[in-house]
């Protein structure tokens, strides 16, 4: 079960052979997007030179894949895993620990191209399918 995050789904909506493939190859496994993807993808189209072309494709990837909402079991991680992280003098952007606690509630591992940012979160299966 995979979490794909924002920089994945920017290089497969942008037709990154090596995206397509590994998408392929895991075709039947469950795989979703978090609201917090699905809200930075819909940024990216509005501010970009096709943004109706750009918005349609992003609403058709969420069709095809879920889109996880944030509820109070992932709102309650995120709180400890932020407070967790600043104890050890270490911060991640909010938006990346909303997606890392999503994963971690479901169980699904985060697909990123940002491999090092997301590893200093103890437990979070971490892979990369532009490699």
């Amino acid at each position: 079960m995979y979490l794909i995050d924002t920089d994945t789904m920017i290089c497969f909506l942008n037709g990154d052979p090596q995206v397509h493939a590994s998408m392929g190859c895991h075709e039947k496994d469950p795989k979703a997007l978090s609201v917090i993807t699905y809200g930075e993808l819909l940024y990216g189209a509005a501010k970009s030179q096709r943004p109706l072309p750009n918005t349609a494709r992003v609403r058709r990837a969420a069709e095809l894949l879920p889109v996880i909402e944030i509820g109070p079991p992932i709102a309650e991680l995120f709180g400890a895993l932020k407070a967790s992280l600043e104890k050890d003098g270490e911060r991640l952007d909010d938006f990346d620990l909303l997606i890392a606690a999503t994963a971690l509630t479901l169980n699904y591992a985060v697909v990123t191209n940002n491999e090092k940012h997301f590893r200093r979160i103890e437990g979070l299966r971490v892979v990369n399918w532009s490699k």
